[in-house]
């Protein structure tokens, strides 16, 4: 389970440092995507198999499905750790998500996003004054 908020910066070749106790979840290998809300997902591989799986599985009839599809798969890459816990995210994904320099890695149980920090900070500071109205709205959340 990923989580936690954890600020890091990617240097000038697209090298983001994942915070060691992160890290030991990823072992077996990772993949990164484009995600949802301009930021980008890091699966590990077990978690992206199940969830590549159940994509590959919607019906190529309905033109959302296809499009959510290309999104995620085409978009993905494997990445290995360097022997500083780094990962080099592609271009194309940095661009993505608008990734500068100082950016977040938040844990989200099953994934961990990294954002731009500015992006991240607005995101987070508007979800947070709608945190009752958010909490109201959802079905079958109980303690």
């Amino acid at each position: 389970m990923f989580i936690g908020e954890y600020k890091h910066s990617l240097d000038e070749k697209g090298r983001l440092a994942i915070p060691a106790k992160l890290r030991a979840q990823l072992k077996i290998g990772a993949v990164v995507t484009r995600g949802l809300d301009n930021c980008l997902f890091l699966y590990s591989k077990k978690d992206w198999e199940k969830l590549a799986g159940k994509i590959a599985n919607l019906p190529l009839t309905k033109a959302n499905d296809r499009a959510f599809a290309r999104l995620m798969l085409a978009g993905a890459m494997a990445v290995d750790f360097d022997s500083q816990g780094r990962i080099i995210l592609p271009d194309y994904l940095r661009q993505f998500a608008g990734l500068k320099k100082k950016t977040v890695i938040a844990g989200v149980y099953d994934r961990l996003e990294i954002w731009d920090e500015d992006v991240w900070e607005k995101y987070k500071t508007g979800t947070e004054a709608q945190a009752g109205a958010i909490a109201e709205a959802l079905d079958g959340l109980s303690a």
